[in-house]
């Protein structure tokens, strides 16, 4: 992105976690990357709890846990068909596992 006088506002150095964005006008540092705020690629396990959604907003799920389940397993299902016959064409099909 360029400011409106045409140079940009900021010039990056680095790579990976040890990139910085430098503001070209003034020499300080703008952007760094703090790896205290980096998330886990995978997550053991996940709960979640409506209660306070419930009482505060007067939210409502609009599906049963049941036809949740039934609609992911049915995504799955497509997914997995979708790649059984690119699979047998010969075509490359993305490893769900890695």
């Amino acid at each position: 992105m360029r400011c409106r006088t045409g140079h940009d506002p900021l010039q990056w150095q680095g790579t990976g976690i040890d990139e910085i964005g430098i503001d070209s006008a003034t020499n300080k540092t703008i952007v760094a990357i703090d790896p205290r705020y980096f998330r886990p690629t995978e997550v053991d396990t996940l709960l979640g709890d409506p209660t306070k959604a419930r009482r505060n907003l007067g939210w409502t799920p609009k599906i049963t846990f049941n036809t949740l389940v039934k609609e992911m397993t049915r995504h799955d299902l497509a997914q997995a068909q979708k790649d059984q016959l690119c699979h047998q064409a010969g075509y490359p099909v993305y490893n769900h596992n890695e």
